[in-house]
């Protein structure tokens, strides 16, 4: 049996055989920012290892409707034999309705229904089942989440299968580098190869079942074809598609005095320096938009990876974070993220932000619960120092505007009755209003008329006087955040949402959504200050519900 050769040194090979065949290859990877694939790009290999033995291909990468359908028509008009071989590979997202399963465009045209503009398998199958015992279906299936419109569902699924034709399924860059490979292989056994290379085989699959006979090929001339500049061009080319050392070693090995043989040898270089090249690579083949890794860090930052911002960027902070996630959940711990990562990471944060909604719930419940079992205690609108220790324990509290009212008329009971002297020296402390000023009224009236309201400003005013530093500094960090009006009034709208009552939802954070902002970082652990800061801003945003 004649050695495995590379995809891409077949491609170079200078062909001295030729094997009387007919394929049809078709790799959709560019689904969008997250989900675009190089499994499904790689299938470019495959369609032209089949040119290099003589196969006439009929190939097409990123395909929209059109060009699905003109590839299909090529397939089938230059169809010239009734033994085969013939083989389809199919790499992209795949959907599946009542009457079969479809390969899905890379795009729609004019939004239209998906199911008048995707590729029929059974299409396919019906040609394949000219062919029994040679027709082959390769299907490389990527992990794209369309909508798939109606009448449909996501995924290829099971579907009926002619009899004599072979259907060979799995990931888009097992089937890619099968196709290019072991499938080339004369008289190779066609099923243990698959099963070999991680695919699922359905349909005719016999063991002796083989896809290239030796009978099949035929030598061309006494010598290899010259390779001159286009060859080499066209195989750097192909390296540079894959930029991986599968692709550039392929190019040296054919062309190790090549054109670009100084930029293999750095590829290759950089590469074997690089650990995590391939996982680096593969997060910048998904083009993640700013937006996206926003919220990929929204997400870490949900599951407790601090990533030192979610400004869309990610610096030594997101990717610390990523790693950590990473070990967390067993997989290679890179720092780069593939497109089933991403959406794993998000599935769990969705769940952890449910979890802490509901332990948000619970703790409000309990504090609610507490306040009202205070509130139960007090004796009465006339019970001033029950009134007072409520407020204290909870000034933004159920009851605390029926307390303050309540207090408002005790207190202008009690300066009614104060004497006037009293009521001047009150007067003149509340003027001034400084602790200084209450303690002086305290020291000359220490049971006088106002002597409670004034222990309380001075506690309330050496509470402020600790606290004011940390409120500048959160009302600079509020500032900071830059949030439109947009966002504050969704801001508004999930605190009316969550019952906290913030006010009128315009936008402007007066006291009252002040008293729901630091109502809300309460009751979530958060630092209670009235003001948005980033961890206020990720809970708020834990569901999705408003955007920055």
């Amino acid at each position: 049996m004649r050695s495995t050769v590379l995809a891409l040194a077949a491609l170079l090979s200078g062909g001295m055989v030729h094997a009387a065949g007919d394929a049809l290859v078709i790799g959709n990877s560019r689904y969008g920012a997250l989900q675009s694939f190089f499994g499904a790009a790689r299938v470019s290999f495959a369609a032209e290892a089949m040119r290099e033995k003589g196969f006439d291909v009929a190939a097409v990468q990123d395909a929209n409707s059109a060009a699905m359908r003109d590839a299909l028509s090529d397939f089938i008009t230059n169809l010239d034999g009734e033994t085969g071989p013939v083989a389809v590979v199919l790499a992209g997202a795949f959907v599946r309705g009542p009457t079969g399963a479809y390969l899905v465009p890379v795009s729609k045209i004019d939004n239209g229904p998906l199911l008048a503009q995707a590729l029929p398998l059974n299409t396919v199958l019906t040609v394949l089942a000219q062919y029994p015992g040679r027709g082959v279906l390769i299907l490389g299936e990527s992990p794209v989440e369309v909508d798939p419109g109606a009448f449909l569902t996501a995924g290829a699924g099971d579907f009926d299968i002619p009899q004599g034709v072979t259907v060979l399924r799995g990931a888009a860059t097992d089937v890619a580098r099968f196709a290019a490979l072991a499938l080339l292989e004369e008289d190779k056994p066609l099923v243990p190869a698959a099963e070999e290379a991680g695919l699922t085989v359905q349909g005719f699959a016999g063991r002796g079942l083989v896809f290239l006979r030796a009978e099949d090929v035929v030598p061309l001339g006494s010598g290899p074809r010259p390779l001159g500049p286009e060859a080499d061009d066209a195989a750097w080319n192909l390296a540079q598609q894959s930029d991986d050392a599968f692709g550039y070693q392929a190019y040296l090995d054919r062309f190790p005095e090549g054109q670009h043989a100084a930029a293999a040898t750095q590829r290759l270089k950089a590469i074997a320096e690089d650990p995590f090249y391939a996982e680096r690579r593969q997060e910048e083949r998904l083009e993640l938009s700013r937006e996206a890794r926003r919220e990929i860090q929204r997400d870490l930052t949900i599951l407790g990876y601090n990533t030192r911002g979610v400004d869309g960027i990610f610096g030594r902070g997101s990717r610390k974070a990523i790693r950590n996630w990473q070990t967390s959940v067993e997989v290679n711990p890179s720092g780069y993220l593939s497109h089933p990562q991403i959406l794993r990471l998000d599935a769990q944060a969705a769940v952890r932000a449910a979890e802490l909604e509901e332990e948000a719930r619970l703790k409000r419940e309990a504090e609610e619960r507490a306040d009202r079992a205070f509130w139960a205690e007090i004796d009465g609108p006339e019970d001033e120092a029950g009134l007072r220790a409520y407020l204290d324990r909870y000034p933004q509290g159920l009851e605390a505007t029926t307390a303050k009212r309540w207090l408002g008329e005790i207190e202008k009971a009690q300066a009614e009755q104060a004497a006037a002297q009293d009521r001047a020296a009150w007067d003149e402390a509340a003027a001034t209003d400084t602790v200084a000023s209450y303690k002086a009224y305290l020291s000359a009236y220490p049971n006088g008329a106002f002597s409670p309201k004034a222990k309380g400003r001075i506690r309330a005013l050496e509470r402020d006087d600790l606290s004011e530093r940390d409120v500048a500094r959160a009302r600079d960090e509020e500032h900071g955040l830059v949030l439109n009006a947009i966002g504050r009034q969704l801001a508004e709208a999930r605190l009316a949402k969550l019952g906290l009552q913030p006010g009128k939802v315009d936008g402007r954070f007066d006291e009252q959504t002040r008293r729901a902002l630091a109502q809300f970082q309460r009751t979530r652990g958060l630092r209670v200050s009235g003001y948005l800061d980033e961890q206020t801003v990720v809970r708020l945003l834990a569901d999705g519900i408003i955007r920055p």
